[in-house]
């Protein structure tokens, strides 16, 4: 008796699973189908994002070799400083970031400082680039204006750069001690040299200037 109501329930489930399958083979193939097609589109997204990456960093490279090569000379960083448009223009985030950034640099030594400005204000206030490299678009910005450009705005970008923890912290400090001298604020200049110097967490070059400017000031 035992064995034949087990070839019961079997037949019983054999017969669900078939109407089962009957009812919802097409739900099943769809959704089959949909995971071998997400997984497809996933591959070839990667596939195109790593080959947009190799030529970014072949345009990069290129340009990069130019400027390097052209330090001296201001034909080859005009060349360059088109190319790392062009890439700011149409690579992935990482390398926009990086070419404007050096386009800054090399448009500030040919000169062009609103075209410098321009670049590093673009960066500063990109959501995409780094929370690093927004930072030091700030700090290079500051570092070119703090002899003309108005001093509570200069105070307000370099003291958000100054918190404790910003890698950049000296050397916003060290603008905003250039900055206080400016106005004519030399004691509070000569507290922050001070720190500055005896800051053992500070780049060496940052500690030296700090003290050459505090032997220049008397302090």
């Amino acid at each position: 008796m035992v064995d034949i109501f087990d070839e019961i329930n079997e037949e019983l489930r054999a017969e669900r699973t078939q109407e089962f399958l009957k009812r919802y083979a097409g739900v099943i193939l769809a959704t089959v189908m949909l995971i071998v097609v997400a997984a497809a589109g996933w591959e070839a997204w990667r596939w195109w994002q790593a080959k947009q990456d190799r030529v970014a960093a072949e345009k990069f490279l290129a340009a990069t070799t130019i400027a390097e090569g052209g330090k001296s000379d201001a034909a080859s960083r005009k060349i360059a400083i088109a190319d790392f448009s062009a890439i700011a223009a149409t690579a992935p985030e990482g390398y926009r970031t990086l070419a404007r950034l050096y386009s800054a640099a090399l448009q500030a030594q040919s000169g062009d400082l609103a075209g410098a400005e321009q670049q590093w204000n673009a960066v500063a206030t990109d959501p995409n680039a780094e929370h690093l490299m927004r930072d030091l678009a700030n700090l290079l910005w500051a570092e070119h204006q703090i002899d003309t450009a108005d001093p509570s705005l200069l105070a307000a970008r370099l003291k958000a750069l100054a918190e404790p923890g910003n890698p950049w912290r000296p050397l916003a400090e060290e603008q905003l001690a250039l900055l206080d001298l400016r106005q004519g604020k030399t004691a509070a200049a000569k507290t922050t040299l001070t720190q500055l110097a005896e800051d053992l967490t500070a780049p060496s070059g940052v500690r030296g200037r700090a003290v050459a400017l505090l032997e220049r000031l008397g302090g």
